[in-house]
């Protein structure tokens, strides 16, 4: 396609009369990773939750491929993968019986699935666990899990939330070239972090979301990408302060 395969175009929601998201808009190429970087409750996990169709934002409009999350046709939903919130695993199931379960709900056929089930242990470090039912794994081997039963079909559109928060270094190396290699391919893949550091290694944009507003962008290189990041929280700040106190005023 050539327009955006994400996007969230002028979305809000509140939450109990809190503003979570306010007018975000935001999309993402094919071929292209953004990261969604934010301190805590900057909103990144509701705008990822309304992007995958997981609520619908009180405004404005998500598409994913073209297409509203909530009602994507069987063939276009096949071409997504996400892990928003907790990864998606059986626990009854081992790692491989995940897996080929991930390949069979995104179309692939059986012989197929198998294969590819096989071919996402290996690029996600787990083959020692391959045997393992999912229960017993611990917090960084589900993770790794649910990031391979999300991509081991090689979607067209990727989510994926704070995908190397629970992992030691070599699966923060392995989600790492995995999603630079979908991007590579042709994926658009939307990312959100705390990990400044990490994205910048990955991620073609940064965009900063505070107060549940982009308030601005970051260039992956530098030494000083953390300065950078709390400059523009602060600015934002000191702009919405300036707002409320002008606000006031006008009513004195």
């Amino acid at each position: 396609m050539t327009g955006p395969a994400l996007l969230l175009d002028g979305v809000s929601h509140t939450f109990g009369g809190r503003a979570a998201l306010d007018d975000l808009t935001l999309s993402v190429l094919p071929g292209r990773v953004t990261a969604l970087i934010g301190l805590n409750g900057a909103g990144k996990t509701t705008a990822l939750r309304a992007l995958t169709g997981r609520l619908r934002p009180t405004y404005g409009v998500a598409r994913i491929l073209g297409h509203d999350p909530a009602d994507m046709p069987v063939d276009v939903a096949r071409r997504f993968g996400h892990v928003v919130d907790t990864p998606l695993v059986y626990p009854e199931l081992t790692v491989t019986e995940n897996l080929r379960c991930a390949a069979r709900l995104h179309g692939l056929a059986r012989q197929v699935a198998a294969a590819a089930a096989d071919a996402a242990v290996g690029r996600t470090g787990l083959d020692p666990w391959r045997l393992t039912r999912a229960r017993a794994l611990s917090m960084g081997n589900r993770q790794r899990l649910g990031i391979a039963g999300a991509t081991l079909h090689r979607p067209a559109a990727l989510i994926l939330d704070e995908p190397t928060s629970a992992l030691d270094p070599q699966g923060v190396v392995l989600v790492r070239e995995l999603v630079r290699g979908l991007a590579d391919d042709g994926a658009a893949v939307l990312v959100s972090s705390h990990h400044l550091d990490e994205v910048a290694r990955v991620a073609d944009e940064i965009v900063v979301l505070h107060g549940g507003r982009d308030v601005g962008r970051l260039e992956p290189g530098g030494t000083d990408l953390e300065q950078r990041f709390f400059a523009m929280v602060l600015d934002a700040d000191s702009r919405a302060a300036g707002t409320r106190t002008a606000g006031r005023g006008s009513l004195a």
